[in-house]
C-alpha cells in the first residue's frame, strides 16, 4: 500500500497532474485477491474510469444551462453513485466511479468556460489511470514474490494456529506466549476484510457461500481458541486424546483446503464429554464438525444448469441488484447525505468545502451502516490527519523542504502510518482511512506545496461536513443501534431462508433458477452484514450494553448453525429443480416439497418466536415429513437404505437428514 501510494504521488508531482490525490487514494481502497483478479480489475477499473467520464461529458452538454435541470442530474448522479457502491461486485469499479462522481459534479458547478471543464474532466482520467495502473503493477509484483490465494491462506493461517495451541494441550506442554498472542491477535482481528473479498470476488455463487460459511464457523473457532488459551485448567488423559484428536481433525481440514480437496465429514466420540475437566472443549469439536459438513462435498450446483438455459452470471452487479430493497434504502440514505453538503456549500457560497461530498463517498465505501463509535474514529482520524499532520506540516515542515525528496519521506511516514491503522483491525481500520484521507486532500491536489492555510482549513472543515452528514443521516435520521439492526437482519435472513425453501414455485425453470440466484446472493449478503452488526455491537454503550452482548453471543452462535444450514440447502435445491443429473423419482421429489413447505413454516416461526409473538408457538412437523421422505424410498422399492439406494439418493436423503437435525436444533435453541 506505502509502496503503490508513494509511486502515484512522485509521477504525479513530478509531471504536474492535477487530481492525484484519488490515485494515491485508491491504493489503500482497491481489494487485493490474486494475479489474475487483479489485471482483471485493472481493466475493469479502466472501463468505469472512461464510462465515468463519458457520463459527465455527455450529461453535462445536456444540462449545464438550465440550473433546475443541473441540479437534479446532481442528486440523481449522487443517488448512481451511492447505488454502485452497494451493488457492484468489483470493489475497485465501485471505488472509480464514486470518485469520479465526487469530483466531477463539484468540478462542473464552477463559472468557468466548458473546455476548462472538459480538460479537467480529462486530467481526473488520467489521474485514476494512473493510480489503477501503479497499483495493479505493485500487486502483481508482490504476487510474484509472495504468491497464494487471499481467500484460503487467512482462512487456514487460523486453522494453523489453533492446531498448535490445541497440540501443547494435548502434549500436556506449556503454551508459548507468542503463540497465546498470536490467536488473540487473529481473534481481535476478525473476518471483515475476508468477507468483503469474498462479496467483491468474481468466484462462483456456490464457492462464495461455501466459504463465508468456513469463514465465519473459524472465527468461531478462534474465538473458542482464545477463551481457552485465558482460562486455567488440568486436561485428564481423556481430555488429551480429545485434544490430540481435535487437533488432527483442524489439521487435515487445513491441508484439505490448501490442496482444493474434499473433505469427508468429521465426527468426534463424545461418551466421556460429561467427566471431561475442560471447558469449551465440546464447543469446539461441534465447530469443527460444522466446518467440515460446510466443506464437504467441492462441486458447485451451477456446473449442472441445463446448458440450453443459457443463464447470465452477472460479474459486474450483484445478482441481487434489483430485487433487494437493502440497496435501494443504503442509496437513498448515502444520496440525501451528499446532497445535504452540496446544498449546503452552494448555498454558503463556499466552494473550498466540496471535500464533504468526496467524504460522503470514499466513508461509504468503507462501511455500509456506521456506529457513533465508528464516526469518532472518523473524527479522530480526520483531526489526526487533517488538523495535527496536514496543517501542522504545512507551518512546521513543508517550509523547510525545498525539494520531492523531503516531501517523499513524509508522505511515505503519513502513508506507513495510516495503512498500519488500516490492517490493524476492523474497529481502527476507518481511522487509519480518515486520516489518510484528510493528508491526501490537503497536500495531494495540486503538484505544489500550499503556502495558505485557507486551503487546508477548507478542506478539512468540508471533511467534517461530510462525516457530520453521513452520521446525521445513517445514525439519527436513518439509523438504529447495531444490535437492534442485527436482531432485524437475523429475523430477515430466517425468512429470506424460508422463501428460499419454497422455491421454485410454478416458474419456468430458467427464471426459477435466476430468482434462486439472486435470493442466495441476498441471504449471503444478509448473513454477511449480521458479523459486521456484530463488530458494532462492542463499540456501542450504554445502560443496556451486558444485554446487548448477551444477545450479540447468542445470534453469533446461531448465525454459524443458520450458515451450514444454508449450504445444506443449497445442496438440496438442485434435487428440487430437478437439474441434470439430480432427478429424483416423482413420489420422492413430492415427498421433498412437503418436508421443503414444513422447513419453511419451522423458519418462519422461529422468526415470529424471535420478535416476540406470543402466538407463534407451533411444533414442527419436520421428523414427520423426514419419515415420509425414507418410507417413500422404502416403497420405491429400496428396501436397504444403507446399502443399495443409488448414490444420488442415499447423498439426498443424508443432506436431508442433516438439514431437519440443523433446523430442529436451531429451533429447539431460540
Amino acid at each position: 500500500m506505502v509502496i503503490a501510494s508513494t509511486l502515484v504521488m512522485i509521477i504525479v508531482m513530478t509531471f504536474r497532474i492535477p487530481y492525484g490525490f484519488q490515485g494515491a487514494v485508491y491504493a489503500l481502497l482497491i481489494s487485493r485477491e490474486n494475479p489474475r483478479a487483479t489485471v482483471q480489475a485493472a481493466a475493469t477499473v479502466f472501463f468505469i474510469t472512461v464510462i465515468g467520464a463519458a457520463y459527465l461529458l455527455v450529461s453535462a452538454w445536456f444540462i449545464i444551462s438550465d440550473p433546475a435541470l443541473h441540479f437534479l442530474w446532481v442528486i440523481g448522479s449522487f443517488f448512481a453513485a451511492f447505488y454502485a457502491i452497494s451493488t457492484l461486485r468489483n470493489y475497485t469499479a465501485a471505488v472509480i466511479f464514486a470518485i469520479m462522481i465526487s469530483i466531477g459534479v463539484p468540478l462542473w458547478d464552477r463559472h468557468v468556460p466548458a473546455e476548462t471543464n472538459v480538460e479537467d474532466t480529462l486530467w481526473l482520467v488520467l489521474g485514476a489511470f494512473i493510480g489503477v495502473a501503479i497499483t495493479a503493477g505493485v500487486e502483481l509484483a508482490f504476487a510474484r514474490l509472495q504468491p497464494g490465494d487471499e481467500i484460503v491462506l487467512p482462512i487456514t493461517d487460523q486453522l494453523s494456529a489453533v492446531t498448535n495451541l490445541l497440540s501443547c494441550y494435548a502434549e500436556e506442554r506449556t503454551v508459548d506466549p507468542a503463540l497465546e498472542q498470536q490467536v488473540i491477535r487473529l481473534d481481535m482481528l476478525g473476518t471483515s476484510r475476508l468477507r468483503r473479498l469474498l462479496r467483491r470476488s468474481n468466484h462462483s455463487h456456490h464457492y462464495c457461500e461455501r466459504m463465508g460459511a468456513v469463514a465465519v464457523l473459524v472465527r468461531r473457532l478462534i474465538d473458542l481458541a482464545a477463551a481457552l488459551s485465558e482460562l486455567s485448567f488440568k486436561p485428564s488423559a481423556n481430555d488429551q486424546l480429545r485434544f490430540r484428536n481435535l487437533a488432527s481433525s483442524v489439521a487435515s481440514i487445513r491441508n484439505n483446503l490448501i490442496n482444493r480437496q474434499s473433505l469427508e465429514p468429521v465426527r468426534f466420540n463424545r461418551e466421556q464429554e460429561s467427566a471431561s475437566a475442560v471447558p469449551l472443549l465440546a464447543e469446539m469439536e461441534d465447530t469443527v464438525t460444522l466446518i467440515s459438513e460446510a466443506l464437504e462435498g467441492s462441486r458447485s450446483a451451477d456446473q449442472y444448469l441445463p446448458a440450453s438455459d443459457d443463464i447470465p452470471r452477472p460479474a459486474l452487479f450483484a445478482p441481487d441488484a434489483l430485487v433487494n430493497p437493502g440497496h435501494y434504502q443504503f442509496a437513498l440514505k448515502g444520496c440525501l447525505a451528499a446532497s445535504g453538503c452540496y446544498m449546503f456549500y452552494n448555498a454558503a457560497a463556499w466552494p473550498g468545502i466540496s471535500t464533504s461530498v468526496t467524504t460522503c463517498l470514499l466513508t461509504a465505501l468503507s462501511t455500509i451502516g456506521a456506529s457513533r463509535q465508528k464516526q469518532i474514529l472518523r473524527i479522530t482520524g480526520v483531526v489526526a490527519g487533517g488538523l495535527l499532520i496536514g496543517i501542522g506540516s504545512q507551518v512546521f515542515i513543508l517550509p523547510h523542504l525545498d525539494s520531492i525528496v523531503g516531501f517523499t519521506v513524509l508522505f511515505v511516514f503519513v502513508t506507513a502510518l495510516s495503512s498500519w491503522f488500516m490492517t490493524s483491525s476492523p474497529r481502527l481500520s476507518y481511522f487509519g482511512l480518515q486520516m489518510a484521507l484528510a493528508f491526501y486532500l490537503i497536500n495531494l491536489q495540486e503538484f505544489k506545496i500550499q503556502t495558505s492555510l485557507e486551503v487546508a482549513r477548507d478542506r478539512v472543515l468540508g471533511i467534517m461536513l461530510g462525516l457530520f452528514m453521513m452520521w446525521l443521516v445513517f445514525d439519527q435520521l436513518w439509523g438504529a443501534p447495531s444490535v437492534v439492526g442485527m436482531k432485524k437482519t437475523f429475523v430477515s435472513s430466517l425468512r429470506l431462508l424460508a422463501q428460499f425453501a419454497r422455491e421454485p414455485l410454478s416458474e419456468p425453470q430458467a427464471t426459477s433458477i435466476k430468482q434462486g440466484i439472486a435470493l442466495r446472493e441476498t441471504i449471503n449478503t444478509n448473513l454477511d452484514n449480521l458479523m459486521a452488526l456484530a463488530d458494532g455491537v462492542l463499540l456501542e454503550f450504554g445502560p443496556s450494553r451486558e444485554q446487548n452482548l448477551v444477545l450479540r453471543d447468542r445470534i453469533r452462535q446461531w448465525q454459524t448453525q443458520l450458515r451450514v444450514l444454508f449450504i445444506t440447502r443449497i445442496a438440496l435445491w438442485k434435487y428440487r429443480m430437478r437439474l441434470s443429473g439430480f432427478q429424483l423419482p416423482e413420489t420422492i421429489w413430492l415427498a421433498q416439497r412437503e418436508f421443503d413447505d414444513e422447513l419453511a413454516k419451522t423458519l418462519d416461526s422461529i422468526a415470529d418466536r424471535f420478535e416476540g409473538q406470543p402466538t407463534a408457538r407451533r411444533e414442527s412437523q419436520l421428523d414427520a415429513r423426514l419419515k415420509h421422505i425414507e418410507q417413500t424410498a422404502q416403497t420405491f422399492g429400496l428396501t436397504d437404505l444403507q446399502g443399495v439406494l443409488p448414490e444420488q439418493l442415499k447423498t439426498f436423503l443424508i443432506l436431508s437428514r442433516r438439514l431437519e437435525a440443523l433446523a430442529t436444533s436451531l429451533d429447539a435453541d431460540i
